[in-house]
């Protein structure tokens, strides 16, 4: 590991269902993060790509991917995605973001 990628926090994202329109702009932005699923909100998924259904499950961040992501906060309809860091839980982005 260099010392570039230790100073990097790591994040995780985690979409609020209850706020989650069905638009699918995350999906489209980073599939890889995102699916929408049968019941039409968008869920995050694991490494392994497995859905996350769970109320509040969070996926951590792959770095290749954090511009998508963030793109999908900042674009996001329904103000349902939420990246935050995982060592103090501070939103970078998404609704609560300062």
């Amino acid at each position: 590991m260099t010392v570039q990628e230790e100073a990097r926090p790591e994040l995780e994202v985690w979409i609020d269902q209850d706020l989650c329109t069905g638009d699918g702009i995350c999906a489209q932005y980073a599939p890889e993060v995102f699916e929408l699923d049968i019941d039409g909100l968008a869920y995050v998924k694991s490494s392994d790509d497995e859905l996350l259904q769970d109320k509040g499950a969070t996926t951590p961040v792959p770095l290749p991917l954090l511009d998508d992501v963030r793109d999908s906060a900042k674009e996001c309809p329904g103000d349902c995605i939420h990246v935050r860091r995982v060592a103090d839980r501070v939103e970078v982005y998404g609704p609560d973001a300062e």
